[in-house]
């Protein structure tokens, strides 16, 4: 594996090295002591697997509040996906800043999203599968979420955004009061 820092302190973009044979490949998707060296100690605690049916759909941007803020680790294994993370630390530089890179089944990328981001994608492709770890149970009571296109945050989909859950479409605009988490 293969860990570039991205723009947003704290969270990377992780190439995967498969191995490969003329009978397919085998890679590692996880090692706890080269987790390590980026300073992930936590445990993973649950991990999801969502299918999106059709291209262009966005899913996002969500997060848990503390005390349930969550670290994830998220890989397309099925079809492509521009990945959109948003820095929502109340105290970083790169405060309501966003990162986003394409992550499919072709290119084997992963990315590493600390506590304190918000998280969403758009599918390229038809037919996609997403893998999520997650350092914290789902809280429903902590759930929160930014607007996928609100105008502070600038984030330009490639497509035109399309099969939004209405829950998606209704979270409110961020103000300047906003203060993060």
């Amino acid at each position: 594996m293969i860990f570039s820092e991205t723009p947003l302190k704290g969270s990377y973009v992780i190439a995967l090295q498969p191995r490969t044979d003329e009978r397919g490949f085998f890679m590692r998707t996880f090692c706890k002591n080269e987790f390590a060296a980026i300073h992930h100690t936590q445990e993973w605690v649950q991990s999801n697997h969502s299918y999106t049916k059709h291209k262009g759909s966005v899913r996002g941007m969500h997060y848990q509040t503390p005390p349930f803020s969550e670290t994830k680790l998220v890989r397309c294994i099925a079809g492509s996906v521009l990945d959109v993370i948003v820095d929502i630390r109340k105290n970083s530089p790169t405060f309501l800043q966003h990162f986003s890179v394409e992550l499919s089944a072709e290119n084997k990328k992963a990315i590493y999203i600390p506590q304190g981001f918000a998280h969403g994608f758009q599918t390229l492709s038809n037919e996609v599968e997403m893998l999520y770890h997650h350092t914290q149970f789902y809280t429903p009571q902590h759930e929160a979420a930014l607007l996928y296109n609100d105008p502070m945050l600038g984030i330009v989909w490639p497509l035109q955004a399309q099969h939004l859950s209405e829950k998606d479409t209704q979270h409110p605009l961020l103000t300047p009061t906003f203060v993060g988490i």
